[in-house]
């Protein structure tokens, strides 16, 4: 997959799903942005799951853990360069290397993840899928 499929792809849930890695809890807003870029996208809760572990954390996770300053200066191009980045090297072992570690990478927007799931299944009608 080529850099701007991957855009295309997964831009728009990328950059919605990133307020979960601010040093500040998700505002209803961007909740309700995330629920609507994951509906709008039909995504399964497995899927979902997969892209938070290995395609988000491994990123979000670095620029969470710098300096303060660095979110406040939040610029969505520079984002998407670092992810896309991340994703075209998601092969092989670097993916198993994710996934092993995946628990680390998320364990700070646990929660976070969490409370988007229960909103989702409650936009789902209860339906887990």
């Amino acid at each position: 997959m080529d850099a701007q499929t991957l855009v295309d792809e997964r831009g728009e849930l990328w950059l919605a799903l990133a307020p979960m890695w601010l040093e500040r809890e998700p505002r209803e807003s961007d909740y309700a942005r995330m629920v609507e870029v994951i509906e709008r996208d039909g995504i399964a809760l497995k899927d979902l799951e997969w892209v938070f572990r290995i395609e988000l954390a491994p990123v979000l996770s670095r620029q969470q853990m710098s300096v303060a300053g660095e979110w406040r200066k939040f610029d969505d191009h520079q984002l998407m360069r670092r992810l896309v980045a991340h994703n075209l090297r998601l092969k092989g072992w670097r993916r198993k290397f994710w996934a092993l570690f995946s628990g680390l990478t998320t364990m700070m927007v646990r929660h976070r993840y969490n409370e988007l799931v229960e909103r989702l299944v409650v936009a789902r009608g209860g339906e887990i899928r």
